[in-house]
Order: C-alpha cells, then sequence, then structure tokens
C-alpha cells in the first residue's frame, strides 16, 4: 500500500512539474549519458547483464518522454571507446545488449536512427546492426536519435581533423594553405553530428559529475544536468526535472 501511494504521488508530481514547463525555452537536443548500469544491479542482488537489459529497455521510455516535451534530437551515449578494454566475456555480452537496442529502436517505426562513433573499432557484426538501422529508418520523420557506440569525444576531434586534411588535400591544398583558412566551422563539418543542432542539454545518471569525454567540441555551449538515479532508475520526473532546471537557466555564450 505504501509504495502505491508513493508512486502515486511521484506520478502526481511529474504532472505538476510538466504543466509548469516553459515550452518557449525547452531543449531540442538533448544529449544523454546512460550512467550506472552495473552499480545498479550491484544494488539490486541483480547480474551486470541483468543492468544493462534493464538499461537498454529504459531507452524506449526516454524516447516516448522526449516526444511529449517536443525534443527533435537526442544523442545516446551506449558504448565509448573506453568500453572496448573491458574484459572480453563482458564486452561481448554489452555488444549484444546494445546490438539488440540499436535493432528495437529501428523496428520501432517512430524514430531515425544514426550512428556516432568509430565504426573500425567495432566488430563487423555490431557494424552490420548500425548500417542496417540506419537504412531501414533514413525516411523517418520522427526524433533523430543518435546512437553513441564506440564513441570517445577525443576520437571524434582526431577523426574530424583526418577527414578535414584528406579532404583539403584532395582538393589539391598544401597543409600551409589549410592551417592559413582554418576556421572552427571546418572542424565542425567534419564531425559524427555534422549538419545538426548542438546538445542544448546534456543529462548525465548515476550522480557522476563529469563529461568523460561526450561530444567535447559540440557541448562547448551546452547546460549540463547530473541526476543521483542509476540509468535503470532515471523516472519520467528526473527528466521533466532536468527539462525544467534548463528552462529556469540564463544560457550565457561566453565565459
Amino acid at each position: 500500500m505504501r509504495n502505491k501511494l508513493r508512486r502515486l504521488a511521484v506520478r502526481l508530481y511529474a504532472r505538476r512539474v510538466e504543466g509548469r514547463l516553459d515550452t518557449d525555452r525547452s531543449a531540442k537536443h538533448i544529449g544523454v549519458i546512460l550512467d550506472g548500469n552495473r552499480r545498479w544491479a550491484k544494488a539490486a542482488g541483480s547480474t551486470t547483464k541483468e543492468g544493462h537489459e534493464a538499461g537498454a529497455a529504459k531507452i524506449r521510455d526516454l524516447l516516448g518522454w522526449c516526444e511529449e516535451t517536443d525534443v527533435e534530437v537526442v544523442t545516446l551515449w551506449l558504448l565509448s571507446t573506453d568500453n572496448l578494454n573491458r574484459e572480453p566475456d563482458e564486452l561481448a555480452t554489452l555488444l549484444s545488449i546494445v546490438e539488440g537496442a540499436v535493432s528495437d529502436l529501428a523496428d520501432d517505426g517512430r524514430w531515425r536512427v544514426n550512428h556516432v562513433g568509430a565504426l573500425d573499432v567495432l566488430p563487423e557484426r555490431t557494424r552490420e546492426v548500425l548500417r542496417r538501422a540506419e537504412e531501414k529508418t533514413a525516411d523517418r520523420r520522427g526524433i533523430l536519435v543518435n546512437v553513441a557506440v564506440g564513441y570517445g569525444g577525443r576520437q571524434e576531434i582526431t577523426d574530424a581533423v583526418r577527414s578535414l586534411l584528406a579532404k583539403r588535400a584532395a582538393e589539391g591544398q598544401t597543409l600551409e594553405q589549410v592551417a592559413e583558412g582554418l576556421g572552427v566551422e571546418d572542424i565542425s563539418e567534419h564531425l559524427y553530428t555534422r549538419g545538426q543542432p548542438d546538445p542544448d542539454l546534456v543529462i548525465r545518471t548515476s550522480g557522476e559529475q563529469r563529461l568523460s569525454g561526450f561530444m567535447l567540441w559540440q557541448s562547448a555551449h551546452s547546460e549540463y544536468y547530473f541526476c543521483e538515479a542509476y540509468w535503470p532508475a532515471f523516472r519520467k520526473v528526473d527528466f521533466l526535472r532536468a527539462l525544467r532546471d534548463y528552462a529556469a537557466r540564463h544560457r550565457r555564450y561566453g565565459v
């Protein structure tokens, strides 16, 4: 009975928060660092695999909440380049769960899936899942869901510079000519998210207050929201609080 009352109170509170959101100041691109799956599993007496599976299942809830609040782009950090250094058995399980999550997003029918990350560091099976998801959802008009798999912020900037230099070299420019005319937008045009707006808001779960290399270039002017809940326990009310906090801030594009 007590748990039912608590859940009811949370739902009523969420409705009140949602009703007071300033839609004119809502975030259109939200980045999410899905952190805390393993710690949630440990606290719940579950296995690491069950923690990652619970985290994957939460993604659908999040995207539903984003639809309700007119978010247009969501970037989900599912697998970092650092994660690729985990023990082989754990990594194989994690990759399988990520592949299943991406396939589920593509099969849902509502969202457009776009991979951001370095394909060459991923196994062929994972690359094929990502390619199929992009092809299957290319014509959809729903939320653009960036799935960051094999993603690292430093690697992204390195790849962008490498791509830029290769393009300019193919055009016949010397290194001196490239350096002389190089601007911020030149690099932006070669990022994994080229052509997309930068994130307005970045949410990190699990209580950690660090970026860990997430969208280093794009988040220069983003607002950040750190939530104590582990990712599998992230609730709609937590999401709405992040949006409310964002809407209440006065964004400054300088120091």
